[in-house]
């Protein structure tokens, strides 16, 4: 498939300021490469880790390493539908969501870790395949999601900073 959007980072004003961060951490060089990119980093990173190791969590109270995973793509299937419907034009206002209930319901670590990394992996090339087809147009559509205007290119630069940040942690 050709890449039709060039995706520049979005300006203030394009995306919710609580994701300035995410979006800080994706602004450098070319989105759709780094969103490819981070299919084999993060991969790597989680595939070599046991089913044990993927229990295990950075501090009491915070999510398991199976939980995080599972809230990557459960979070990118939430941003790339959002994508979707701004860059095809629906003007319908669209919620926010709670990602701790979305985990805490889940049950992420009743399954093994590499059924999760791979629900991610296939979760990143179905937004891979979804933002190449977008041309410029689509790319700087705005909606409103919780309430605050987003354009279809800041989702894009959130799905990426958003995997950063948790990769960081």
């Amino acid at each position: 498939m050709e890449i039709t959007a060039t995706f520049s980072p979005p300006a203030e004003g394009e995306y919710p300021p609580l994701y300035a961060g995410y979006i800080g951490l994706a602004s450098e060089g070319d989105l759709l490469a780094r969103l490819d990119a981070q299919v084999q980093e993060v991969s790597a990173l989680l595939r070599g880790l046991s089913d044990e190791e993927g229990l295990s969590r950075y501090a009491p109270g915070k999510w398991s390493v199976k939980e995080v995973a599972g809230h990557l793509a459960d979070t990118e299937r939430v941003m790339a539908y959002r994508a979707l419907r701004i860059a095809r034009g629906d003007t319908t206002a669209l919620a926010g969501f709670d990602e701790n209930t979305y985990v805490a319901v889940a049950n992420f670590d009743a399954r093994p870790l590499p059924s999760v990394v791979e629900e991610w992996e296939t979760v990143r090339r179905a937004s891979l395949l979804l933002l190449r087809s977008f041309d410029g147009e689509a790319a700087g559509r705005a909606g409103t999601v919780n309430g605050v205007p987003v354009t279809v290119r800041a989702l894009a630069y959130i799905i990426a900073g958003h995997v950063a940040h948790h990769v960081e942690i």
